[in-house]
């Protein structure tokens, strides 16, 4: 399970929709697809409901996404405190 797939993961599921989750990431749509299939994949159960308007959190999903923002929120902390401690407070390039 990698960062990618969980960011992958929030935006889509906090969207509700692959296209305003590739938007908001900044990549394109089968990217992103592929990021939420390949989790699915390592999970061994489908995450989403593919609905005509966008995608809909199933349990297992929801289950997910709690763990997924603790865990990004983690990562942020971490990526912080490696800076301070180097004496750089700069947010990596985008």
């Amino acid at each position: 399970m990698s960062i990618t797939h969980l960011q992958s993961f929030v935006a889509v599921a906090e969207e509700g929709h692959v296209g305003r989750a590739a938007l908001r990431l900044h990549i394109t749509q089968p990217p992103l697809s592929r990021h939420i299939l390949a989790l699915e994949d390592e999970l061994g159960t489908p995450l989403f409901e593919r609905v005509p308007k966008g995608m809909r959190l199933l349990p297992t999903g929801e289950a997910l996404l709690h763990h997924a923002r603790r865990i990004l929120a983690e990562v942020e902390v971490a990526t912080l405190t490696v800076r301070e401690a180097a004496g750089t407070s700069k947010p990596p390039p985008a």
